[in-house]
């Protein structure tokens, strides 16, 4: 009989998939939840993951359970439905939250699945689906040193960087500031590849300039590979998901009172993006929606 942990895994999606996949590639046993999307579920039962019927009965057969849905919405309705996880909790389980959260409900959370007998880690991600298919994942971790050493070995399946953040709740506070940073720098590029298109500035131009200065980040590259190249595939981020997060990010810095001048504007360039139809779209369309608004074609 093995000695290593039980593992339960909701949200089998973009992410949830490549974790799931690389922890039965190190041997430990997978429960994944029925869900309406059967290819990646069954893609992990064919490589040796067990179904269950419902996440109460997902925590009554696992040690850890990997939270991989949206927000906190998504959350809270895995937890308190009828049949849902604090239902099956039971003492010295641990909740890995790996969903980008607002940080008052995961102290919420954190307090009720405590109060169960559970333990409670946030541990939302960075990086894109290629990344967690490949094991490679960046982490931010916030709650128990002792617990998350714990379940470190799990973590490593997946992951290649590992950051503590704090206590409960600094996790999704660090992935909220870090989105902010990135998305920030998506919706300048947009905008800055917006009036190069109106200006009549060649756009492979815009990139090489860019590109040998100071001016050049991973977004940036990442915005122009779609315009150039019409490949979108090194950002697998939904638009809608971004302004989620940008929102997230806003309510936080409102109720810590920090000035947030510039994710305002950011928050409702996606804002305006998602009502205009882009928010199914990837995070690199950002820059076909500015041409779009700007009445001019970013791409060739």
């Amino acid at each position: 009989m093995s000695d290593k942990q039980r593992v339960g895994l909701i949200g089998v999606g973009l992410m949830g998939h490549g974790i799931g996949k690389n922890i039965l590639k190190n041997g430990y046993a997978l429960t994944v939840l029925a869900h309406k999307n059967r290819k990646p579920v069954e893609s992990l039962i064919g490589l040796g993951a067990s179904e269950a019927s419902s996440a109460k009965e997902l925590a009554e057969n696992s040690d850890v359970v990997i939270l991989c849905v949206t927000g906190s919405p998504e959350v809270e309705n895995t937890l308190y439905r009828d049949g849902g996880l604090m239902e099956g909790i039971h003492n010295g389980m641990v909740v890995v939250d790996c969903s980008t959260a607002e940080p008052d409900s995961t102290l919420k959370v954190a307090g009720d699945i405590h109060s169960k007998g559970g333990r409670y880690v946030d541990v939302p991600m960075t990086r894109t689906p290629k990344e967690a298919e490949t094991g490679n994942l960046g982490l931010m971790t916030g709650g128990d040193e002792t617990t998350l050493s714990e379940i470190r070995p799990i973590l490593d399946c997946f992951a290649d960087t590992i950051i503590h953040a704090g206590a409960v709740g600094a996790g999704h506070k660090l992935k909220l500031i870090n989105n902010f940073l990135a998305l920030g720098k998506a919706a300048l590029v947009s905008e800055a590849i917006a009036a190069a298109a109106k200006g009549g500035v060649d756009m492979q131009a815009l990139n090489d300039i860019v590109v040998a200065g100071g001016a050049n980040s991973v977004m940036f590259e990442r915005l122009m590979k779609f315009v150039l190249d019409d490949d979108e595939s090194v950002l697998q981020f939904y638009i809608k998901n971004a302004q989620k997060d940008l929102g997230y990010y806003t309510t936080m810095t409102q109720n810590q009172s920090s000035t947030s001048f510039i994710a305002e504007s950011v928050n409702q360039s996606f804002i305006m993006a998602k009502n205009m139809g882009y928010g199914e779209k990837f995070v690199p369309r950002m820059a076909e929606f500015m041409g779009h608004i700007n009445d001019v074609k970013v791409r060739k």
